[in-house]
């Protein structure tokens, strides 16, 4: 089963961050003082700006969590130290006319110093990265933390949730389901063409004509544009991708905490395709991937779309692993 579809967005998100602190689960917030952090309640929050202010109104919440801020690159490492799980969302958001590649240049830069400090102060930690171009800073974390001999592919994954809390509303709403019951699997990638929902997975099955079929999946292809153009240069998606976060750190802390049965899609390591990263369910466990559960059977549709995306993944890839080969 996949956790968390139902859950609600009160008393189980706070049972959530209280069952973590209470079995000493320590989580890191990179990147603490915007829009997506101030929802996601953490342990530790670390920002170049503003962190005790968020930490102090996270410290409100009745949760057994405690909440504490670190500000600034001489306090990064106080705030990794013992982590089990470091959260990544730092960066600059979209803003209109931007792809996520034009990202690139600044959020690069901040992945790879952020990863290389969890690479030293929390080697053992689980490293969740929200930082677009996702399909870029994934493989950077990896070179990374390679670079400091303490790769493991098991503990590095991108944070795509969003695409799949998107596929599940918007196919919901075509079909007058309930969008909390509907479960559309998402893989590939975290943009554009690379987004690849899986319609015909679908929990509840859901059958749609091909002209339904394709205008959905465009819509959940650019459901990040639309965002971003409906702010007018105001930022890109902190709420929805705020609760998508929330989602995928709160399973994945349940499966630190010994919790067995959970699966969420991440952009990960894999040999699924011929592209080096790919996104696809995964059984988590404590120390983070213990199975990659693949693709799974598929229509000729979702065939055509993931031919068409291996070539972009493919350059995205490179662009992130070239970036710290070229670090001095």
């Amino acid at each position: 089963m996949l956790s968390a579809l139902a859950r609600p967005a009160g008393a189980s998100l706070r049972r959530s961050v209280s069952t973590s602190a209470q079995n000493n689960a320590k989580v890191a917030v990179l990147g603490a003082s915007g829009g997506i952090r101030q929802i996601v309640s953490c342990l530790t929050l670390y920002d170049i700006a503003h962190t005790p202010r968020v930490a102090a109104d996270l410290s409100h919440i009745e949760t057994r969590a405690t909440v504490k801020g670190y500000l600034g690159p001489e306090q990064l490492p106080d705030c990794l130290k013992g982590c089990d799980v470091v959260v990544i969302p730092a960066g600059v958001p979209r803003k209109p006319g931007m792809t996520r590649d034009d990202l690139f240049n600044t959020n690069a830069s901040i992945v790879d110093t952020l990863t290389a400090a969890c690479a030293q102060h929390c080697p053992e930690a689980v490293i969740c990265a929200i930082s677009n171009p996702v399909n870029s800073t994934i493989p950077i974390a990896t070179e990374v933390f390679k670079k400091h001999g303490a790769y493991d592919s098991n503990k590095i994954f991108g944070v795509t949730t969003l695409d799949i809390v998107r596929a599940n509303t918007f196919t919901a709403e075509l079909k007058g389901l309930d969008p909390a019951r509907a479960n559309v699997p998402v893989i590939g990638g975290h943009a554009g063409k690379t987004i690849i929902p899986l319609i015909s997975q679908c929990t509840p099955k859901v059958d749609l004509p091909q002209d339904q079929l394709t205008a959905v999946t465009g819509q959940i292809q650019e459901a990040g544009t639309e965002v971003v153009k409906a702010k007018a240069g105001a930022g890109s998606a902190t709420l929805s991708m705020a609760y998508a976060g929330a989602r995928f750190v709160f399973s994945l802390v349940d499966a630190v905490n010994g919790k067995e049965g959970i699966v969420e899609c991440s952009f990960v390591k894999s040999q699924d395709t011929d592209s080096d990263y790919f996104s696809t369910p995964l059984l988590l466990e404590k120390k983070g991937i213990e199975k990659n559960l693949g693709i799974g059977k598929i229509s000729p549709f979702e065939e055509k779309m993931i031919a068409e995306a291996i070539p972009e993944l493919k350059a995205s890839i490179k662009k992130g692993e070239e970036f710290v080969k070229n670090m001095k």
